[in-house]
């Protein structure tokens, strides 16, 4: 089987890098964090002249109709920048719903804008207590005149301050926990009754916890049909994760690669400390654990473009993420401690990417989640 990127997803892969290199060095995400937004609306923009914007959605939606391995070889290009930008919050999880769940009407609104850059979504769903349970859901909706009615609160919604349109879930029926009953809303972010409190996670991107106080909704908010969002939940989540293990291909290569020249030019007693059997031993180790992140996520990418079944699906993307968190917890704290006390400063790459590795290691659940779900 060839691996490699056919001649289109280069061009596209290196356009980007090249935007990146320009526009978004490590001074320039400094800037972007220090200024409060949590994301660069220039960036932005210039993500949807590039065409990023609109590589996953479909042609008559003005998109181009991209694939899991394109967007693979976006997302590890963005894994490499340690880049902010709601991409995955966007096009992987809130973009999906619409795409996968919406009325014609819904999908001509919000799917054109978003491939424009124009829209911005985040999906709220994980609330306290839920852990990794995406049955979970206490916030409720009931009916209210033609419409709806949202009560609840949502907790770590990513990119949730700076999202236009929310992906909401809340109960119609059944327990908290129940598999029946969870329905799926669009929800403006400047509706009455929608509040929020934002703050940035440990490794930088922007978070929301937001509550839902007699939110009223037209009856066209609803997404897809009430009480049977669960299957298309996980579907969606599914594939956010198996875009998020080729982003942590990217910010491992960067890890990697900026030890490597850490170790070439760092000397003691007299001589560069990667000429120390023991060191390169640990290198060793952390470029397999980089060559073998990679062909997991090439494999559940290239295995979800041919099309799954849901049990196929549930396996081959819990066995990715938890190769994949494994090597992000080994790479994340082997990086740091080779590049010694500095590693751990804010005016160092290899801190940021020591955050996020840490931090995508638990996304969408943790290796010991995901060994749990591979067994089931």
């Amino acid at each position: 089987m060839n691996f490699d990127y056919d001649l289109e997803q280069q061009q596209l892969a290196n356009a980007l890098r090249r935007f990146l290199a320009n526009e978004y060095d490590f001074a320039a995400r400094t800037r972007i964090l220090a200024s409060g937004n949590g994301h660069s609306p220039p960036v932005w923009t210039g993500l949807a002249e590039i065409g990023l914007l609109a590589l996953p959605l479909p042609e008559e939606y003005d998109g181009f109709g991209g694939g899991m391995v394109d967007m693979m070889n976006v997302m590890e290009a963005l894994g490499e920048a340690l880049v902010v930008e709601p991409y995955l919050a966007t096009l992987g999880l809130g973009a999906q719903f619409v795409l996968r769940a919406g009325s014609d009407e819904q999908k001509r609104a919000i799917l054109p804008a978003v491939a424009a850059g124009e829209l911005k979504l985040a999906f709220a769903h994980l609330e306290r207590d839920a852990r990794y349970d995406l049955a979970y859901c206490a916030t409720s909706a009931r009916r209210s005149g033609a419409g709806w009615q949202l009560d609840g609160a949502k907790s770590v919604v990513l990119h949730g301050a700076c999202a236009d349109l929310l992906v909401v879930t809340a109960r119609v029926e059944g327990e908290t926990d129940a598999e029946h009953g969870l329905c799926l809303f669009l929800v403006p972010a400047n509706t009455p009754g929608v509040t929020l409190r934002e703050f940035h996670t440990a490794d930088d991107l922007p978070g929301a916890d937001i509550r839902f106080d007699r939110v009223v909704l037209a009856p066209d908010a609803l997404l897809g049909h009430a009480g049977q969002a669960l299957p298309l939940v996980e579907e969606v989540v599914d594939y956010a994760t198996a875009l998020l293990c080729a982003e942590a291909v990217g910010v491992l290569r960067l890890a990697y690669q900026s030890t490597l020249e850490f170790l070439k030019t760092r000397k003691q007693f007299g001589v560069a400390i990667g000429s120390f059997q023991a060191v390169q031993h640990r290198m060793v180790d952390l470029f397999i654990d980089l060559e073998q992140a990679q062909s997991m996520a090439c494999l559940v990418c290239a295995r979800m473009d041919a099309g799954l079944d849901t049990a196929e699906r549930r396996r081959l993307v819990s066995a990715a993420k938890i190769r994949i968190a494994d090597a992000c917890r080994r790479s994340s704290q082997e990086t740091v401690q080779l590049q010694g006390a500095m590693g751990m400063s804010d005016e160092m790459m290899i801190s940021h990417a020591h955050r996020r590795l840490t931090m995508i290691a638990q996304q969408f659940g943790d290796a010991e989640h995901h060994l749990e779900r591979f067994a089931d």
